[in-house]
């Protein structure tokens, strides 16, 4: 696995053979906007929705889930974002080798108390299997431009590897912080 910068590794998504919907929510909004940063975006996204509320939330996946910002509902956020991508592609004529979900909630810096702690859980699923990726990070340690970098990180490393990519994003973690990846 190498390391890249992100308009390198955006360019490598852009030309691997793989279309995506993408939907995130708490946390890293801005891998998005470095998806559309670089010409090929119509090669990769299919959609990419951002539903904040939680209402908006529990209408994309058709119900809520019991934990919020965790790793079962990135899961099925993911889940739902690949049955979308499957749908919306279906009338493509070109149909790409992959078609891929990817999610991310999370609880990132805020200017409010919150009781919880800083998360972010990423996912990606292509309709056989998928990955989940989540990271408690150390609370105060980083403002919300420096949280929400990592979970963008996340987001784009997530869609790299299931586009079939070997190029990863280095992720800027604390000595005390890990990823812990599940496989769905």
């Amino acid at each position: 696995m190498a390391d890249c910068d992100i308009p390198g590794l955006v360019s490598a998504i852009h030309d691997a053979d793989a279309r995506a919907c993408l939907v995130v929510t708490g946390g890293g909004i801005s891998a998005v906007g470095a998806l559309f940063a670089l010409p090929g975006a119509s090669r990769t996204v299919i959609d990419a929705q951002i539903p904040y509320a939680r209402s908006a939330l529990d209408a994309y996946l058709g119900a809520g889930v019991v934990n919020h910002v965790s790793a079962e509902e990135a899961r099925a956020m993911a889940v739902a974002a690949h049955a979308r991508a499957v749908q919306l592609d279906a009338d493509r004529q070109r149909q790409a080798a992959t078609v891929i979900g990817v999610s991310c909630t999370a609880a990132i810096a805020t200017d409010r108390d919150r009781r919880g702690e800083n998360r972010c859980h990423v996912g990606w699923h292509d309709g056989t299997s998928g990955k989940v990726y989540s990271l408690t990070m150390d609370k105060g340690a980083r403002d919300r431009p420096g949280e929400e970098a990592i979970c963008a990180a996340m987001v784009l490393n997530a869609l790299a590897e299931a586009s079939g990519l070997e190029s990863r994003l280095p992720l800027a973690l604390l000595e005390s912080e890990q990823v812990i990846v599940e496989s769905v």
